[in-house]
This record gives C-alpha cells, structure tokens and sequence, in this order.
C-alpha cells in the first residue's frame, strides 16, 4: 500500500496514550498519522513524539480539517463523548479510547449520532484484535479445557498518590473502573459468550465492593459476574494497589493461565505465552509470537471496517452491541460501590452531552391547545419509566426539548420517586420549568382514597422542588368512594395552586368519568377534562395489568369526541406489538401476546406495513402516527428505553395521514 492509499488519521488530545497510538500507526498496514490537535501547540517534545504529524490548534481545527479521514480520540474520559459526537456530525469516522462513555447512556448516543451521519465508530479495546486474543478464542471454542465454568481476571497497578492527576480526580472520571476495569470485565464477557451466536453474553447478576479514597474515586475494587450459561467471572481493578494481572480460566477439562493479557507481547511485540493445564495437571507451553505493536491491530481493522463501509469493529473486536453491553455491567458495579463523579450530578451537568446550553433546534414535535394548559404544549408526552440516573435521562430529556416537546408524564409510584426526581433535577439545572408541561399521577390502588391525593401530591412536588404540576391524574379509580369525593380532593389542589391546569382520571371507566364531570358542574368545582386510558391502532386484548382500561374501541371514541375530554394514552404503540416480536403462533413473549394477539391486531399490523413500505416507514411508526391524527386531541405518551428509541418515535410525529388512511388502518 502506497503512502496516498493510507487511511489518514488525526488524533485528539497529544497525552502517553497518543503517542502509544501513533507508534501502533506506524507500525500498521493501512494508516499514518496525518495531524494531532493540542490546545497548547507550543508544548515541547510534540514534533518529537509525533513525527511527520501536523500539530494543529485547538480540536476544532482537527475536526475542519479535510486531510484528515478518522479521528482518534485520545482525552480525558469525561470529554469522550462531546467530541465523538461532533467528529460525527464532521463527518470523520473515530476511534476512540476506552471507556466509549463514562456510561451506556453516553455510548449510547455517541453510537445514535454515528448511525445517522453514516460514521465508523470504535471502542479502542486493542488487545480485543491482538493474534493472542485470536488464539485463545480458538482454543475455547476447540474445548481445549472442556466447558468453561470460572474465569478470574484483574487488572491492576499501584499508583503514587496524586490528588490532581487524572486516576485520582474525581471531576475527571478518575478512578480504576473505568480506566481499567473494562478491560476484565470485556475480557470475561468475550470468554462467557464464545458459543453464543453473536459473540456476545450478558451477566444476569453483578454483585461489588469496593474502597472510594479520600477523592471520592474507586482506588481499587472487585466484581463478581454470574452468566446465564452458568459461567462465573471475578474480576477486580485498581489504581493504587498492584495486582498480578494474570488471566485464568478453568474448564471441566483443564486450565489456562495467560500473564499481563492486555498488552499481549508487550507494547513493541514478543512472544506471549499461553500456559495450558489439563485435568491432571500437566502443563504445555503455547507461544503466541508477534513483532508487531499491540495498537496496530486495531488500526487496521478500524481500517478495514472504514474501507468496507463497515461502522463498527468485526468480532471480536468491540461491536456496538458489545460496547453497550460492557459499559452496562460497568454501570452496575460503580452504582454497586456507591462511585458518582460530580460531573454527572445536576449541578454540574447543566449543558447537553456536546457543552452546549439547551435550545429549540428543530420542531420535530406537534405542538399545540390542551384546554386548561396555559403553555402551548407538544402533543406528544416523554415518559422516563425506563429511566434510572441523571446523565441517562437528561440525555432523553434534551433531546425530546432540542426537539419541540415539552410535555413529561411521571407519578408518584413511578421508580418509587425516582422518576419524579430525575424530571426535577433536569428541569432545575436547565431553567426551563416555565417552558415545560409536567404530568403527575397520583393515588393507585391500593392506595387509591381521597386524602391519598393531596399527601402524594406533596410528596411528589418535594422530589421535583417545584411547587406545582401541569396536569394531575388519578392514577386508578375506587369505585367504592362516591366520586365526588376524589372531585373534591382534586379541586382543593387546583384551588391551592399546586395542580395548575386539567385534572382527570388514568384507567377510568366512561361511567365514572360522566359522574365526575357532572358532580363538577352540579356543585362549580373543576371539570375532569382529561384521561389517561390506553389508546393504540392495537386494540388491548386482555388488560397489561388488573385494573387497566383501553378506549380504543368505537364506543370510546364517540364518547371522547362528544365530552371533549383530551386523552393521554399510554402504551400508545401497544407495547412492541407492531415490532417483530409479535406474530401469529411467535409466543416468546407471552405477555405480548395474552394482552394484544388477536385477528384484529394483526390485520391492522399488516396494514401498518404496508403503508409503513409506501412511506418508507416502520410499522410501528405509522401506529404512533395513527394515534397522533385522530380527529380529537390524543396526547401519546411514548417510554422510550434508549436514546435511538426516542429518536425513532421523534420520527414518526412528522407522518401526516389523511381521514381515509386514518380509517383504512382500521378497517381495511
């Protein structure tokens, strides 16, 4: 390959683990070093550690620049998902040290935003494309131990106390879970999920401890990992306290030890050996020897994937999938030993994932009336159910913002507070509580009376620190308690200010809301005006849960229409049913299919795909449409579980489907 036919990198941030980087380039078959980015161009020793490259001021500058084909991003952990995302959006393919994010919800959308601008993206887990990995996953897989049952893993070194450097601050994501402990972890999880189909296995349990030093960062810590196929993994870490790093895995058939796996033969190359135990002890020697730096392997597949229009690393090197999954099990163990890092808190982390303060970008929403909403209000609602820390959900949050929506359903039971505090913490550290719409439902059985209504009520505008709600429903109905009670507790909080807009009912039946609304307007307290029952192109076979009640029917809609009263409906998309994981005769999920598979539902998913194919949409998309173009106010509410989940229901509330479409879908 001639020098022109190189694939040109340029490399973010000139720190030890750039120049480890580009020594890897030099020694690869596919790339050079075109430029670094530094914000100090004047620091000594750059032309020296970066021959041949040119420096340039500033990472902007490396981002415009249009001789440069892949980025490798070389900064600080906290910083990796800011300029991941704006190579993207640059157009330049990246490879970036790990860990991907400090979280999966960063990966996540570092991954979203690679997606859509057509990107490689890579997690720089070298030793994953190293000729040692490659061995011992042959080894594995030819049973040369038998079933594997236990694997141990560290890595760890003793560091000299710095309260500044960066493996011991706190607001640099210091610490040795995610410096090193990645590496055990994706060790573990490529040794587990060799004889699955993809590669790829996920521990069903992780249990940690772990020391926090006096930075508040974990100095070293250890993990167990139990898999579904019955493999258990120890791993542990450490930034301050030296570990023998040597992998063991232990079969029904034997053992293998391999010494200081994660850098193979070493940085510039050697000879790595894998020591093989059989059942009785004897032990044989294999060598693995490779001349080649341990970086310039994945160099070239980065390479290889970027060249083939490929966006993301080939097994077993980090897929997509396999980043997520390994940043997921790093969540659980830093959540497990109590490991927050102050970036991530509300107070510091007031601007979106890329730096920037939060705007309007793009009216992707519909927006409009709701009767006793005084804001101008999106007529699609952002549930957070399936969401548990801050940086996941203001993630989402900005997002369905940047987006034209404003409008966000919690309750008090929801994540028992959780959600209620996650919506309050967004709302204070982007200042937008005048420009948002909160939902807030309250008093579910069996907790359903009431004076449950004004102490829940409470409760919930203490975790968000506001002091009021947009809109207010009853989260369920006791038909035991005359109506006009719950009327009456509900007006009581209208009147006091702390519910400023339409009350109403969540899975209430038409002859409980006629009573309430007419007791309202016999004795002057505030009209219920709103429902929250499930409404979808799906119609709800058997109730998702006792006491739900669908209106989907063309009884309900007649009734809607005729009382003006606007729905919110949940499990507006019917819960995946217009995905393929719903199909005649495909019960492997049985909830799925007891509460939505009837001849009905599925002729209508057939004719979701049809016009979805006419469109160019997804089935699932065209039902999120259908509820949107009612003829009367449906508010959707869509609970999202990942970041290109939203976007792809963000997608939808574009479709405009005609009355006729609108009917077809129905009817036929």
């Amino acid at each position: 390959m001639t020098d022109t036919d190189r694939l040109r990198w340029g490399i973010l941030g000139p720190g030890r683990i750039a120049a480890d980087f580009s020594a890897g380039v030099a020694q690869s078959k596919t790339g050079r070093v075109e430029a670094i980015a530094t914000r100090d161009p004047s620091r000594p020793g750059l032309a020296e550690r970066f021959p041949g490259a040119r420096i340039l001021k500033g990472y902007d500058a490396l981002l415009a620049d249009p001789d440069v084909d892949a980025i490798y991003i070389a900064t600080p952990h906290p910083t990796h998902a800011e300029w991941a995302i704006k190579a993207a959006r640059a157009g330049k393919h990246v490879l970036c040290e790990k860990p991907l994010g400090l979280s999966a919800a960063e990966a996540e959308a570092m991954q979203t935003a690679a997606r859509e601008a057509g990107t490689f993206l890579g997690e720089a887990y070298m030793y994953r494309l190293h000729p040692l990995t490659l061995k011992l996953i042959e080894l594995l897989k030819d049973k040369a131990i038998g079933d594997v049952r236990l694997i141990k893993s560290s890595f760890g070194f003793a560091k000299p106390f710095e309260r500044d450097h960066r493996l011991f601050a706190n607001d640099l994501a210091g610490g040795g879970i995610l410096d090193v402990g990645g590496y055990p972890v994706s060790m573990a999880r490529l040794i587990a999920g060799i004889a699955e189909p993809h590669g790829i296995i996920e521990p069903d349990q992780v249990f940690a401890v772990g020391h926090l030093g006096s930075t508040g960062v974990d100095e070293w810590s250890a993990a167990v990992l139990r898999f579904p196929n019955d493999i258990i993994a120890e791993v542990s870490c450490s930034v301050s306290l030296a570990q023998d790093n040597v992998l063991r895995i232990f079969g029904t058939e034997g053992s293998i030890e391999i010494d200081q796996f994660w850098f193979a033969a070493g940085k510039q190359g050697g000879t790595a050996i894998i020591r093989l135990f059989d059942a009785t002890g004897k032990r044989q020697d294999i060598a693995v020897d490779e001349p080649r730096h341990v970086y310039s392997f994945e160099v070239d597949a980065a390479a290889a994937a970027i060249r083939e229009e490929r966006r993301e690393f080939a097994y077993p090197g980090m897929t997509s999938a396999d980043t997520l999954g390994n940043l997921k099990v790093m969540d659980k163990w830093r959540a497990a030993i109590g490991l927050e890092y102050k970036l991530e808190t509300p107070a510091v982390r007031t601007r979106t994932l890329t730096g920037e303060a939060l705007a309007r970008k793009q009216q992707m929403v519909p927006r409009g009336h709701i009767p006793g909403v005084e804001k101008d209000t999106s007529m699609l609602a952002l549930g957070m159910m399936l969401f548990s820390t801050f940086p996941a959900a203001s993630i989402a949050l900005d997002e369905f913002y940047e987006a034209g929506g404003n409008l966000i359903d919690s309750a008090f039971q929801y994540g028992g507070g959780t959600q209620d505090r996650l919506i309050g913490e967004w709302v204070r550290s982007r200042g937008v509580r005048d420009d948002v719409v909160i939902i807030e439902k309250g008093a579910h059985s069996p907790l359903c009376y009431p004076d449950v209504i004004a102490k829940q009520l409470t409760t919930s505008l203490e975790r968000m620190q506001t002091d009021y709600v947009d809109v207010y429903f009853m989260h369920r109905d006791n038909p035991d308690i005359p109506v006009g009670e719950f009327v009456d507790a509900m007006d009581e909080e209208v009147r006091s200010g702390r519910i400023r807009g339409p009350i109403g009912g969540s899975n209430w039946t038409r002859e409980r809301m006629d009573q309430a609304i007419e007791y309202a307007e016999r004795t002057g307290k505030t009209r219920p005006s709103v429902l929250s029952n499930n409404f979808s192109l799906a119609e709800m076979v058997d109730p998702v849960w006792p006491g739900c009640i669908a209106s989907s029917d063309a009884d309900w809609k007649s009734w809607l229409r005729e009382k003006k009263v606007v729905n919110f409906a949940w499990s507006s998309q019917a819960r995946g049913f217009f995905t393929d994981r719903s199909a005649p005769g495909n019960m492997s999920d049985p909830e799925l299919a007891r509460a939505w598979y009837s001849d009905l539902n599925f002729q209508r998913k057939a004719r979701a795909e049809e016009l979805g194919q006419r469109l160019g949409k997804d089935p699932i998309q065209i039902a999120l449409a259908y509820v949107l173009n009612q003829p009367w106010p449906v508010v959707p509410l869509i609970g999202p579980a990942t970041l290109a989940e939203l976007r792809h229901s963000l997608n939808a509330a574009s479709i405009s489907l005609t009355p006729a479409e609108v009917q077809w879908l129905e009817r036929g």
